[in-house]
This record gives structure tokens, C-alpha cells and sequence, in this order.
């Protein structure tokens, strides 16, 4: 089975975290987030996030980043399901040429392996979020 450092080792950049339409929240990731900052959930929703038709996406600072960045992510721990799992994201699975497309703004994504072992590791990904 591939490993996730065969693929990708994270470079604490940040690129990942910048510009808008990131990061939706559920109402448990809204909930965890808002018990780690020590908030009410409506006022983490009102506050920390901005709307896409019905869906809460946490808000970009003026310097395009996620508003949680300050050189690390500041809610590490209780971040979205779409910031743990990246880059190994669902449209890898509708074409993984798509990884090359991430490789060229992520600098921590490898080109090593094959792209049966990349969509491989992706549903173990998927698979195990989507059981937390």
C-alpha cells in the first residue's frame, strides 16, 4: 500500500490556506471549531466565516490567506475535513491529471508513484475521513 510521503511531505507554506473559496465547514466542524476557540457556534459562523449559497466557508484574510494562518495553521486540531485530507482530494479520482495541475501551486506534492497507487491512497484517504 502507498504511503502518504510517497505522494506528499507538507512544507508548511501555506499555499494551501490562501485564497478564497477554501475551506467549507459542516455544522460538527463548526461546532469543534468553535468549542477549540472558546466561541459560540453562531458567532464563529457570523464572525470566522462567509457564505457560498447555503454552505459556511471560513473567511480569507485581507492578505489572502485563511484567517487561522499566522505562519501555521492556528486550529491545527480541529481543522475542516477539507484541509486534513488535501491534497488528497476528490478530483483526483475524476482525473488524476488534475495532481499535476495541484504539483504546479503546492510545492510539498510529488510526482513519484504511479497514478493507480495515487488513486489508490486517495480512497483510503476519502474512506478514512469519512469516517470521523
Amino acid at each position: 500500500m502507498p504511503k502518504s510521503s510517497d505522494f506528499f511531505e507538507c512544507q508548511k507554506c501555506g499555499d494551501c490556506c490562501k485564497g478564497y473559496g477554501g475551506a467549507f465547514v459542516n455544522d460538527h466542524e463548526a461546532e469543534r471549531i468553535s468549542d477549540y476557540l472558546g466561541i459560540d457556534q453562531d458567532l464563529f459562523l457570523s464572525d470566522y466565516c462567509d457564505w457560498s449559497g447555503r454552505r459556511p466557508m471560513i473567511k480569507t484574510a485581507e492578505s489572502d490567506y485563511c484567517i487561522f494562518w499566522d505562519e501555521l495553521c492556528t486550529i491545527h486540531e480541529v481543522k475542516p475535513r477539507m484541509c486534513k485530507i488535501w491534497p488528497f482530494i476528490e478530483s483526483i479520482l475524476v482525473d488524476t491529471s488534475n495532481w499535476a495541475v495541484m504539483k504546479s501551486m503546492c510545492p510539498g506534492i510529488r510526482n513519484n508513484g504511479n497514478p493507480d497507487d495515487l488513486v489508490e491512497y486517495v480512497k483510503a484517504v476519502l474512506a478514512q475521513y469519512e469516517r470521523t
